[in-house]
């Protein structure tokens, strides 16, 4: 049985694309250019700012003109973090069986933690998370595991008795090198360019409930 789940944010406990497409869209406006179509936008919402402005703008962090966008698209995600962003379908009775059982359940994202928290909190979630931890929270992010094994520290629960879920393979790698048991949350942006068959995850799932039927089952 496990005694803690932690959840990757953006594509596997809240759909987060609406939110940051839109910004992205805002922001191809500001400079003249034709909004990227969402479809095209939603794989690579996991990649954060760099993936948003890799689809919209075909710039890589080590373009000139990338830190200058990057501050405005984030100056921009800051004013509105959760206007559209909501739990994925099944996520709110998912999380809600992991608290009658209670196991303590948190977030594991590569999103700033000053950006994950309001998030959250928005969601009406942050009295009942054990722990946000972001991107800039540990010494390094994912695909390494310091983030993970910042949460388990936080929550006093061994990696080995722990399961990550996460919509990359990024969160794959990440979750077996901290010792967890692994989830691929098919339901989310996907945006690696490995099918999500070829990560290696313990577990493929198509709906969040799918998580309170595996623990039953261990």
């Amino acid at each position: 049985m496990a005694e803690a789940v932690f959840f990757d944010l953006d594509g596997t406990l809240a759909d987060t694309a609406p939110d940051l497409a839109g910004i992205l869209n805002r922001l191809q406006r500001e400079h003249g250019i034709e909004p990227t179509p969402f479809a095209r936008l939603r794989p690579q919402v996991s990649h954060g700012v760099r993936g948003m402005l890799g689809a919209g703008f075909g710039l890589t962090p080590d373009a000139s003109a990338y830190a200058p966008l990057a501050a405005r698209f984030l100056e921009l995600y800051a004013e509105a973090l959760c206007v559209e962003t909501r739990l994925f379908e099944g996520m709110a009775a998912l999380l809600d069986g992991l608290d009658e059982q209670r196991i303590p359940w948190g977030v594991v994202t590569n999103k700033a933690e000053r950006l994950a928290r309001p998030i959250i909190d928005a969601l009406g979630l942050a009295g009942r998370c054990a722990c946000v931890v972001g991107g800039d929270t540990a010494a390094r992010p994912k695909p390494f595991p310091d983030p993970l094994l910042h949460a388990c520290r936080h929550t006093g629960v061994e990696p080995a008795r722990c399961l990550y879920i996460g919509d990359d393979i990024r969160d794959i790698h990440a979750g077996k090198a901290a010792g967890m048991g692994t989830v691929a949350a098919a339901y989310g942006y996907l945006g690696s360019a490995e099918p999500i068959d070829a990560w290696q995850a313990d577990l493929i799932i198509q709906h969040p409930l799918e998580i309170l039927a595996f623990l039953g089952n261990r």
